[in-house]
């Protein structure tokens, strides 16, 4: 593959000294017109990659407050259609920040794999994490989406081990997703130290950049993994930020955008931090 806009935002990210900020969000939640104006707002506030979640019903690695903003995104009408739509529309005002769609395989799988590749990369999408297809399925999805030119990012967990590893990063690119903690997204912090011998030995296979998520909460938290790790990955945090924002009625108010962007901006501090003596 010719150089993405993923490989150039982590090279900027480590030319500068500091870890890559991955933020996440739901497409549609709590609405699609808020939920355009929040992914248009990240880059400002600090995030250097957005993941943006695609919502289906069953999102079985999900916590919580990711599962209810799928929810919430179902409910309000959130379609496929729309979410690469946003991604159009966020190319448009954005040509540099990459955008990584998150999710599961059904949603693809019932649009048909080789139609969805090019829709993505047309709409402006720089890669896929599809958390349900493993490498033994490569022909499915991994292989036409890199045939189109999208970065495919596999993710790494506490139990893949030496000898799992190679066939998870064989056709793997962009970056390495290193799920810190064995469980459900928004899950406890993990300690740190654990990271960074993680991430040694994940780098002992593979040249790309391992972002770390599951469980960063704090600006504190983000310096931490980010001292061992070439990007931190934030999601349920700011979704729950999304929740907390919306009025009775669970329709968002004047202060939903900000409630995000105030977050990723001190996120943003917390990472920009992480390689200071």
């Amino acid at each position: 593959m010719t150089e993405t806009r993923i490989d150039r935002r982590f090279k900027d990210c480590a030319d500068a000294g500091r870890p890559a900020l991955v933020t996440f969000i739901t497409a549609g939640d709590p609405d699609l017109t808020t939920s355009q104006a929040v992914l248009e707002a990240l880059p400002a506030a600090g995030a250097d990659v957005i993941e943006l979640g695609m919502p289906f019903s069953d999102p079985m690695a999900e916590g919580i407050p990711i599962q209810i903003a799928t929810q919430r995104a179902l409910k309000a009408g959130q379609t496929m259609a729309h979410t690469l739509q946003m991604v159009r529309d966020f190319r448009k005002k954005d040509g540099t920040t990459p955008i990584v769609l998150m999710g599961y395989y059904n949603p693809i799988y019932v649009r048909d794999p080789k139609k969805f590749v090019i829709e993505a990369k047309d709409a402006g999408v720089d890669g896929l994490i599809i958390v349900d297809i493993p490498p033994e399925a490569d022909d499915e999805l991994c292989i036409p989406a890199v045939e189109a030119g999208l970065n495919f990012v596999r993710l790494a967990t506490p139990t893949t081990d030496d000898k799992r590893l190679p066939a998870v990063l064989a056709n793997t690119s962009g970056f390495v997703y290193y799920v810190s903690v064995t469980g459900i997204t928004g899950s406890a912090i993990a300690d740190t130290g654990r990271v960074a011998t993680a991430v040694n030995r994940i780098k002992g296979h593979t040249k790309l950049p391992v972002a770390v998520g599951f469980g960063v909460k704090t600006a504190d938290q983000a310096a931490e993994i980010g001292k061992a790790s070439d990007g931190v990955v934030v999601g349920s945090v700011l979704v729950n930020a999304i929740k907390e924002s919306l009025d009775e009625t669970g329709a968002a108010t004047d202060k939903t955008v900000s409630a995000v962007t105030s977050l990723v901006a001190d996120l943003a501090s917390g990472v920009a931090r992480a390689r200071q003596a």
